[in-house]
């Protein structure tokens, strides 16, 4: 019976929180929801006995993805309204609907295939940390995968967008250019 009303409660939570991040202007708001709706994202793996799933979502996401997040959020005009160009948003939501159909085909034929098993014995000698990793790397490895890349797209993205913040872009100029800059602006410091 605890299990079922902490399952609720959490189930509650978590879903409040992710809904505020994705509803609220202010970014501030944005990542302590985000921030909360992980723990309690952790709290499920508790109930389920994977502690170490659970320490994983509190330390990895919570702390160190969210402490990145929050740092590159400082380069960004929270204030400003974001005005999205988009020609044709019809086709734009077929094609984005079509790509994530793709996706989740390609996320749940591993885990349905019959041809794809975990057939590892639980080694309680070891500990949950070796069947977690048999697992991950054998039957759920296209969604690791998947995952890494995410969040290695999502890392180039927050780069670039911080850097298009900038008065220029050293992206943007030749190797001589940025050269003439750096010497120019050594000589205004040397000035003042």
């Amino acid at each position: 019976m605890f299990e079922i009303v902490a399952f609720i409660i959490f189930s509650v939570l978590t879903i409040s929180m992710f809904s505020i991040t994705v509803l609220t202007n202010n970014a501030l708001y944005a990542l302590s929801s985000l921030a909360a709706g992980m723990i309690f994202i952790s709290a499920f793996f508790f109930l389920l006995n994977a502690d170490f799933l659970g320490a994983v979502q509190i330390v990895v996401y919570t702390g160190a993805v969210m402490s990145l997040y929050a740092f590159g959020m400082m380069f960004f005009d929270s204030l400003a309204e974001v005005k999205e160009k988009i020609k044709n948003p019809r086709l734009v939501f077929l094609l984005s609907g079509m790509l994530s159909l793709i996706i989740v085909v390609v996320f749940v034929a591993p885990i349905i295939g019959q041809d794809v098993e975990a057939n590892y014995p639980v080694h309680p000698e070891y500990g949950n940390s070796v069947d977690i990793g048999l697992v991950l790397f054998t039957k759920y490895l296209v969604p690791f995968e998947v995952a890494a890349i995410m969040l290695l797209v999502a890392m180039i993205g927050g780069i670039v967008l911080a850097g298009k913040k900038m008065n220029e872009s050293y992206s943007e100029m030749k190797e001589d250019e940025i050269d003439e800059k750096i010497k120019l602006d050594a000589s205004k410091k040397d000035d003042k």
